[in-house]
């Protein structure tokens, strides 16, 4: 063996847990302290339900969970109000000539719309002012937003 380069060894090295217990072992440190031993550790005292949590290892899982999960919920209201029946034309940004054609016939809200247009195009092509291409456009941006159009027969 070389000379100087080795650590010293302690035979009678005292290791200390942080349950209280204590024992003694060979080791290049005089004392040891350590966070579980086999007293304390759930494996080897019996006690399985209970969770060794180092560092809040734990208790940052759960957050992330919980983060996540409030994350679905508020993706699901917020894709359910965006195909809210209850929501007003005037949001969907289709201009102002055919909005007001349709508020004037007492269509207001998308639900009354999609009624009128389970009809047929023919019952929505009678609103005065409120012609094909308005149609076709409004039809077109309720499906991007992901609402279930009607289909009906081309008059």
């Amino acid at each position: 063996m070389k000379e100087g380069i080795h650590p010293k060894y302690y035979p009678e090295a005292r290791v200390v847990c942080a349950c209280g217990n204590t024992w003694t072992t060979g080791s290049t440190k005089e004392e040891l302290r350590v966070e579980i031993c086999s007293d304390c550790h759930p494996f080897f005292s019996g006690e399985l339900q209970r969770i060794v949590d180092i560092e809040g290892q734990v208790d940052r899982f759960y957050k992330k969970l919980q983060a996540r999960q409030e994350y679905v919920d508020e993706s699901k209201a917020r894709k359910s109000a965006r195909t809210s029946p209850s929501r007003p034309i005037s949001e969907l940004e289709i201009g102002k000539r055919p909005t007001d054609a349709l508020a004037q016939a007492g269509i207001t809200l998308v639900g009354q719309f999609l009624d009128k247009l389970a009809e047929g195009e023919h019952a929505v092509l009678e609103i005065s002012g409120f012609g094909r291409k308005s149609l076709i456009d409004l039809k077109k941006k309720l499906r991007s937003l992901d609402y279930q159009v009607p289909e009906t027969d081309v008059a």
